[in-house]
């Protein structure tokens, strides 16, 4: 039998918009999951948009409030994709509400934010999932299962970067993300977060590392009136960039691999430039997102002149099953939120986590606070426990 679950979106910027997409198709793909989520209610202060997003997505009801949202009985699991200086208010409050979370990454500004939701969650038996969506990738968890089976001989060096120009327009907007009160470490937080999941998905704990980090653009205009995305503000009052547009960062993992981590907001001709590369002592294996359903994989005995093949990822690897039939048939970035939301769910009907957890968050943080440490003192340094 299969039970409705009443869930609600909290924030409908871009990211609430696929949380919710996600939700009205995850049964489409996973059939046989337990739970059937119901689109109980949309938390969004802006005026209008939470109502735009019921009359196009079919939520009962609306709320500027999310408070609303914690009260609320037919509400049982919330997504909560607000920006990141609530993160931890609205998930702790949730978690004590008795609602389990599906939250967005960083969750939260700094390590200490993560542990308090994660403390929160495990109090009240909850479940948490996090949305570190690139280590959903097929091909990326093909890429790790060769690497833990020795394909590619004992790892020696990584390198994860994750380029974009999404703030490189001088014109950009001053919202939210690129202050630090609200929007954190900037780079480090939305997009170097990603990296330190994939690193550690991949090679495992990071011992020790030391950053640089920079401001590129470091005016803009402030905007004249609520914003989506990644809007343009021309004209508008000028006011400082307080937070990070680039860090670039030396890994040594506690395996004694090595790593270099590098991410970009303002890099100019880059777009969802995100990707690895990971060498062992026999072989080597490559990701592109843009490329998201092939692998690069060297293998052999060679050494030298050694060739590198394509891959193509298909029903064997990850949930591509739940997608495509074949291999060389195309997942796109929608379909890793798709396989985050029935991880999720099905964690809600188990009462087992699957997929990225609080504790992944927590760890992730934790490097991301070490990267933030090391550049104010020019040291290594290692992150703190995640306990």
């Amino acid at each position: 039998m299969v039970d409705a679950l009443g869930v609600a979106v909290v924030g409908f910027g871009w990211m609430g918009r696929v949380h919710t997409q996600a939700y009205a198709r995850v049964r489409h793909h996973y059939p046989h999951l337990a739970l059937r989520p119901e689109l109980v209610t949309v938390a969004e202060e802006v005026p209008g948009r939470a109502e735009e997003a019921a009359a196009q997505f079919g939520f009962a009801s609306t709320t500027r409030d999310w408070r609303e949202v914690a009260a609320d009985p037919r509400v049982r699991a919330v997504s909560i994709t607000a920006p990141n200086f609530l993160h931890r208010e609205i998930a702790v409050a949730m978690a004590e509400a008795g609602k389990h979370i599906w939250i967005e990454k960083p969750v939260g500004l700094t390590a200490q934010d993560a542990r308090a939701v994660a403390d929160a969650v495990a109090k009240a038996g909850v479940q948490g999932t996090v949305g570190f969506n690139y280590r959903n990738a097929p091909a990326v968890e093909a890429a790790r299962d060769l690497i833990a089976a020795g394909e590619i001989g004992a790892v020696t060096h990584v390198r994860i970067r994750l380029f974009s120009d999404y703030a490189a327009h001088p014109e950009g907007a001053l919202t939210w993300r690129f202050e630090r009160e609200r929007g954190g470490t900037g780079v480090l937080g939305d997009l170097a977060s990603h990296g330190a999941d994939l690193a550690r998905f991949l090679l495992g704990e990071i011992a020790s590392l030391t950053a640089d980090t920079a401001v590129f653009v470091p005016e803009r205009a402030r905007p004249a009136a609520a914003t989506a995305g990644h809007s343009r503000a021309a004209g508008g009052e000028p006011g400082p960039v307080e937070n990070e547009d680039y860090v670039s960062c030396l890994l040594r993992f506690a395996s004694g691999a090595r790593g270099v981590l590098e991410a970009c907001r303002v890099s100019v001709g880059e777009q969802n430039n995100y990707g690895f590369e990971v060498h062992g002592t026999t072989g080597a294996v490559y990701w592109d997102f843009r490329r998201m359903n092939e692998l690069g994989v060297s293998r052999g005995t060679a050494y030298q002149d050694q060739p590198v093949s394509t891959v193509y990822v298909g029903p064997g690897h990850g949930e591509f099953a739940a997608f495509q039939p074949g291999a060389a048939n195309a997942m796109g970035y929608d379909d890793l939120k798709v396989v985050e939301a029935h991880r999720f769910l099905r964690s809600i009907a188990e009462g087992t986590p699957y997929g990225a957890t609080l504790t992944d968050a927590v760890r992730s943080a934790a490097v991301l606070d070490a990267m933030a440490r090391s550049a104010e003192r020019g040291t290594w340094v290692s992150p703190e426990p995640a306990g």
